[in-house]
């Protein structure tokens, strides 16, 4: 790896929970970008202890890697949330913050640099902690409702790889031959993404949020609000 990516520097943040946790409480690793214009700006935003909100690491867009709050520590990076029967989650997982503008200012590919310190940390924090790969998520599946980062770009696929996160086994081939046949099952759809991990609810436009940031994880290349039997193969796979 380059000099850059193995480099960690350290830059507190004031916002977390005194109290420290005990290792055995870390379950979740939690993906997010910066979503603002200036990597300086979130920076001195998740430093500011007017902002209330901070991270564990944050991954510059020259691959550095920042440490803001110590890891036994809570950090303020999830807000409401949940996965399956857990609410909450900041007090269960390790937040990190990507620098990147995302959807509001030009959201742009995570570069290779950042890409390789991703990997590097996440390889570091899974073993550490023993945090299994199915825990290790985007704020849009923890926050589907509020969130949409850190988005459709982030290298899901790749970390799969690396066996650092979950991803489908449907070919190629047959995700396009599925994708854009309506799926009239709509219902049974719901019930095994909530089952996944998913936020329940019953609301139909919270239904769509959801799903689209369910395709912005497992299906990047089209995020619209039609359940079609390419989603259906790729969840069935997953579950």
């Amino acid at each position: 790896m380059q000099k850059n990516v193995e480099k960690m520097s350290l830059n507190y943040s004031p916002n977390f929970y005194i109290k420290k946790r005990s290792i055995s409480k870390v379950k979740y690793l939690i993906f997010h970008y910066t979503g603002m214009k200036s990597e300086n700006a979130a920076i001195r935003k998740l430093t500011n202890k007017n902002s209330k909100v901070s991270c564990h690491y944050f991954i510059k867009r020259n691959g550095e890697i920042v440490k803001m709050v110590p890891d036994l520590y809570i950090a303020w990076h999830a807000g409401i949330s949940s996965w399956k029967k857990d609410k909450f989650l900041n007090s269960k997982s390790i937040g990190v913050e990507v620098s990147n503008p995302g959807h509001k200012h030009g959201y742009k590919h995570f570069n290779t640099k950042q890409v390789k310190s991703i990997i590097k940390l996440s390889k570091t924090l899974k073993k550490k902690y023993k945090i299994k790969k199915e825990n290790i998520l985007g704020h849009s599946d923890i926050a589907p409702l509020r969130k949409k980062d850190p988005g459709e770009k982030f290298p899901w696929k790749i970390l799969y790889k690396k066996k650092l996160c979950q991803w489908h086994n449907i070919s190629e081939r047959n995700c396009k031959k599925f994708r854009k046949i309506k799926l009239d099952n709509k219902i049974n759809f719901y019930k095994l993404l909530f089952k996944f991990g998913y936020k329940f609810t019953n609301n139909s436009s919270d239904k769509i949020k959801i799903l689209k940031n369910f395709q912005r994880r497992f299906r990047p290349e089209l995020i619209s609000s039609v359940i079609d039997k390419e989603c259906d193969a790729i969840l069935k796979s997953l579950i």
